[in-house]
């Protein structure tokens, strides 16, 4: 990345909040936390001599950075806790206040968490927490950011990256994150469904143990049962999503398919799975009144394990989304295949929870080397982390 590269993605940032209000929202608007317009930054970095991935193979790979934004099922009471002391952190939260009507800060400090969990909670929590992070390391470590390469995000995870790379400002990334977190809970009460972590072998045929899964439901009189692959997290290691019923089969006869462990997540419904079609829909229609911009920096889609190329393509893609197995095994594999003895970028992981440092981990142990984290509960802690 080219100098004139590094300052428009580190503009970018700093002024991707953008300025406006969403329905529902407050009619003023948010604090002009930037000089520069995304657009206008875009426009530079397309004019710039070098793109971002000719200039990222002239700089030492040892000095580029990742970031990883964590999705539902990370967040925990008390996050956003280590954050308040940085700046613009609290407007950040003021913001999102006016956005959700609800007060997101009381309810990430202090719960309870059954209400944080809900998914109609959890995902703008997520999302809010993790550029609050963002925040936080720009604060520690501005080098960082100016010299990120790549970004991904787990599931909702996706949008909070989508808004880091400039591609979507602040206020409509939020609230397209509330009207798809309302869509997938209605459509998670209006079937019995869930997800099932399974750690396999390397016998474990999990297209077997689903089609037999769904056999099970026929016998019980369910029709058209799903019961399917929706995550792919690292090598034997799978999420697989449907109807309860299908779940519980899958548990009872675990040994019949050689799972060394199956785990019922504490979420609502079958996420990424068909069963989330009805939230396809308001998902959509509020991605057409959003600005979208070419990323700054390559952001990897869940459903392709690609990076995105054009506004289209993600407007189009976080639809398909919803309903698409999230290929983060494959996203790991892309972003960090390189040539034997070339150095791995720094990587962090901004948000709640270390869960995608344990999957990078288990994907790549030398790109892991270079893992760090910016927690969201205790500054001293991820200060140390982030050095």
């Amino acid at each position: 990345m080219s100098v004139r590269m590094a300052r428009a993605a580190r503009a970018a940032w700093t002024g991707c909040w953008g300025a406006g209000s969403r329905r529902g929202a407050s009619s003023s608007p948010l604090p002009p936390l930037g000089t520069v317009a995304v657009a206008e930054l875009l426009q530079d970095a397309m004019a710039a001599e070098a793109g971002p991935l000719e200039a990222a193979a002239r700089r030492p790979p040892g000095q580029c950075s990742v970031l990883l934004f964590p999705g539902q099922g990370s967040q925990v009471v008390g996050m956003g806790r280590g954050l308040l002391g940085f700046p613009r952190v609290r407007e950040l939260y003021a913001a999102a206040r006016r956005v959700l009507g609800y007060d997101l800060l009381e309810l990430s400090l202090h719960g309870p968490q059954e209400d944080l969990d809900r998914t109609v909670h959890c995902q703008p929590a997520v999302f809010v927490a993790s550029l609050a992070a963002v925040e936080k390391l720009h604060h520690l470590h501005p080098e960082v950011i100016e010299n990120c390469v790549a970004a991904a995000g787990f599931s909702v995870g996706e949008f909070a990256a989508l808004v880091f790379s400039g591609a979507m400002e602040f206020s409509e990334g939020l609230y397209a994150v509330k009207v798809r977190a309302e869509a997938m809970q209605e459509a998670s009460e209006a079937v019995p469904s869930g997800m099932l972590s399974v750690l396999g072998q390397a016998q474990t045929k999990f297209s077997l143990a689903c089609q037999e899964a769904q056999e099970h439901c026929k016998s019980l009189g369910i029709k058209n049962p799903v019961c399917q692959v929706s995550t792919y997290l690292f090598a034997d290691c799978r999420v697989i999503s449907g109807h309860l019923q299908a779940l519980q089969f899958l548990q009872k006869n675990s040994s019949k398919y050689h799972f060394r462990r199956a785990k019922v997540l504490p979420v609502s419904g079958a996420f990424h799975t068909r069963l989330m079609e009805p939230a396809m829909e308001p998902l959509a229609q509020v991605l057409k009144t959003i600005t979208l911009r070419k990323p700054l920096v390559s952001v990897y889609s869940n459903v392709s394990g690609n990076k995105y190329s054009d506004p289209r393509h993600i407007r189009k893609l976080l639809v398909r989304q919803l309903v698409s197995p999230v290929k983060w095994e494959q996203t790991m594999h892309t972003i960090y295949e390189r040539k034997k003895g070339t150095e791995f970028p720094r990587t962090f992981e901004v948000g709640p929870g270390k869960q995608l440092g344990a999957i990078l981990k288990s994907c790549n142990l030398q790109a892991w080397k270079s893992y760090g984290h910016v927690d969201v509960l205790e500054a001293e802690e991820d200060q140390e982390q982030a050095q």
